[in-house]
């Protein structure tokens, strides 16, 4: 689940910590890593989880109505589709889920108006009036209501990403990310499957877990001679001067440039581009791109960079 892309900015954002004092060796940094991964999966459960809460609430309130001491002909008679959505329920017996919920003791409980909030928000939506009002519910159609209430519903809320930032400062900038995966997961269940149903794995193989844990061992070993490419390449600078954090991203580059043969360099280029690009200043993107280009210029001539050129790269 957890791909390369945020791999190199767990790795990055553990470095920054390891750097300002916050892990004293480098196992330490490397626990920290995998602590800062292991909560990026919690995440991916904890936002899957939101479905059932705002079912519940939903079966909960069309319940509340009919105990209503005057209910009208509606309450008594309520549109039942959405709280017997055959994704959710799915979901709610899948055995993975409920497993990895007890373990982590993952939970909304402490936030039930965000999940009142949602449903509310949901219920006024046309796609919602839609999905109730169409004349034959599927189990297609019940996990494409789900899909969009994520993407429209869940991924511009506020009040959750607030939420989120209170429960663990590891999942402020991976809500977008692992959004994508909780909708990828709902294209993927398939009825059959019943309680059994895969959810996604931590890693998608063992060759990522080991890039992630290669790429942290790498920069800091040999993180100095990096920072000795950078100041020689940046020698009109006062390297003091240089963010912090873009000399950082930097050496993490090169680590991956020199230590991961199979990965070419303009695809490692963008990527720390992108990342210098959210994590810190607006012409960092331009500043590291160019120092990095320099540097790779200088390895291949000094015959000091080796690339191995994959059958995509022969294409």
């Amino acid at each position: 689940m957890i791909n390369r892309e945020l791999l190199r900015t767990k790795v990055v954002q553990t470095l920054y910590s390891y750097h300002k004092g916050n892990a004293a060796t480098h196992l330490m940094a490397e626990k920290e890593l995998f602590h800062n991964i292991e909560r990026t999966y919690d995440l991916y459960f904890q936002l899957l989880q939101l479905s059932v809460e705002i079912t519940n609430y939903a079966a909960a309130r069309i319940e509340n109505n009919r105990n209503k001491l005057r209910p009208s002909h509606e309450d008594l008679n309520p549109n039942p589709r959405f709280i017997n959505n055959r994704f959710v329920k799915q979901l709610t017996e899948n055995v993975q889920f409920n497993e990895y919920l007890t373990k982590q003791k993952l939970s909304w409980v402490n936030y039930p108006e965000i999940i009142k909030g949602l449903y509310d928000e949901i219920s006024e939506n046309e796609f919602y009036s839609n999905y109730m009002s169409a004349p034959v519910s599927d189990y297609a159609a019940d996990k494409d209501i789900w899909r969009k209430i994520y993407k429209k519903i869940v991924l511009e809320s506020e009040d959750v990403d607030n939420a989120i930032e209170e429960q663990s400062i590891y999942w402020v900038d991976d809500v977008e990310v692992v959004l994508s995966f909780v909708i990828k997961t709902i294209k993927r269940f398939e009825d059959e499957n019943g309680a059994r149903q895969p959810l996604l794995p931590m890693f998608k193989d063992k060759e990522d877990e080991e890039f992630a844990q290669k790429l942290l061992i790498g920069t800091l070993k040999n993180g100095e001679n990096y920072r000795e490419f950078i100041d020689k390449n940046t020698r009109n600078w006062d390297l003091d001067r240089i963010a912090f954090m873009d000399i950082l991203i930097m050496q993490v580059a090169l680590s991956e440039i020199m230590d991961f043969p199979t990965i070419p360099v303009n695809v490692t280029l963008n990527e720390y581009i992108e990342i210098a690009k959210k994590y810190s200043t607006d012409k960092s993107g331009t500043f590291i791109n160019g120092v990095l280009d320099k540097i790779v210029s200088e390895l291949k001539a000094e015959n000091k960079l080796i690339k191995v050129k994959t059958f995509s790269d022969k294409k």
